[in-house]
């Protein structure tokens, strides 16, 4: 009886489909009959997704356009088996001056290439990371919402694609991004803000791997993620593992809190480098606002004016309430911070270009490099 043979995803790769990769010069106008305004954060399967792969040892070159679909992986496959994995997420918006830009993407790559040294994978190249973002945007770029509507979110991972069994790094590896159209948090410009449980549970151990955007970090958290719903809280938050004192981040975002005239935010170790995160310190700065990164008590936290979470995903989210033990501590009468609106404010409105971009954070796809 023969062996049944599963081709690599290195074999599928050479199997593109003809001309999948011809593109546009512009943005495709919105694909119609969609309801972008009851788009949510949800997975909406859009037509195509990018594949590289790469021997270990080897550079990922550039990939493929291929259509969305499902990947073939070998069972005893490194991510599989050992989580060797990363993920980052990116959003691409249609602007008001009707073009479409990816949000500081060299940001994601940079933040991937760390994570791909701890986890001894081949790092992306930043050329073939923003080709393959590009890529993989111009051929969807009917999936991209209206301006002002949604983005379209950008999901690159890298993987240890290769057979084995033995507890050691992959032999081939996998860079894939796929995309899916998500609706803005904020409906009509308001939102309702989250309520937050202080959970006994922990995310990362210091000197883990919490500060890496790694897919074993969040498969974790879904029990106290799961109960703390159940219980009517919108999400979890975290406090470190070595003192059960001082906030990390809540569910997967980063968060801040607002006290007098200075803003606080957790400093890095073993929490995420959040890109949002990292652009609303900027912009703090910016605007004379003192920022700290520093230990941040929950205590304190329960004492601040105004708390926020950050993520791609998400943006900039209003905390409504923490619930810490028998303590709940509610901020703005429940109702969204003027700190949480402002930056909010000012972060669309660089992405979507009602205001000019004086940062250089906006990544053109269409432009000749």
């Amino acid at each position: 009886m023969k062996h049944l043979i599963i081709p690599s995803l290195l074999r599928i790769q050479s199997q593109s489909v003809k001309n999948v990769r011809k593109f546009s010069s512009v943005a495709s106008a919105p694909k119609p009959g969609v309801d972008w305004e009851s788009m949510s954060f949800s997975l909406t399967p859009t037509d195509y997704m990018y594949i590289s792969t790469c021997k270990e040892g080897e550079t990922f070159k550039k990939g493929n356009i291929l259509p969305y679909g499902p990947l073939q992986l070998y069972p005893s496959a490194s991510v599989l088996n050992y989580g060797q994995g990363l993920f980052e997420g990116i959003k691409a918006f249609r602007t008001e001056k009707n073009r479409v830009v990816i949000f500081r993407p060299q940001e994601n790559g940079i933040r991937m290439n760390a994570g791909a040294r701890r986890f001894l994978m081949p790092e992306v190249p930043s050329d073939v990371f923003l080709d393959g973002l590009s890529d993989v945007v111009r051929k969807n770029s009917h999936w991209i919402p209206p301006s002002g509507k949604g983005a379209l979110y950008l999901r690159p991972t890298l993987f240890g694609s290769g057979a084995g069994l033995g507890v050691r790094p992959s032999k081939e590896y996998t860079f894939s991004i796929f995309v899916s159209p998500v609706g803005n948090y904020f409906k009509g410009g308001k939102a309702s803000p989250i309520n937050l449980f202080v959970t006994d549970a922990h995310r990362a151990a210091p000197r883990g791997s919490g500060d890496v955007k790694a897919i074993g970090n969040y498969a974790p958290a879904f029990a106290a993620q799961k109960k703390a719903k159940e219980d009517g809280f919108s999400e979890v938050l975290f406090l470190d593992a070595k003192y059960d004192k001082y906030i990390e981040e809540a569910g997967a975002s980063n968060i801040f809190c607002f006290k007098g005239d200075t803003l606080y935010t957790p400093e890095l170790g073993s929490i995420l480098a959040g890109i949002t995160r990292l652009s609303v310190i900027q912009l703090a700065k910016a605007n004379n606002i003192k920022v700290v990164e520093e230990k941040l008590d929950i205590e304190k936290v329960m004492t601040a004016d105004e708390v926020f979470c950050t993520g791609t995903g998400a943006s900039i989210t209003p905390v409504g309430s923490i619930t810490f033990k028998s303590k709940k501590k509610v901020y703005n009468n429940g109702e969204v911070g003027k700190i949480a609106q402002h930056f909010y404010d000012t972060l669309l409105g660089i992405q979507f270009e009602r205001t000019p971009d004086k940062y250089n954070w906006l990544y053109d796809p269409f432009a000749k490099k």
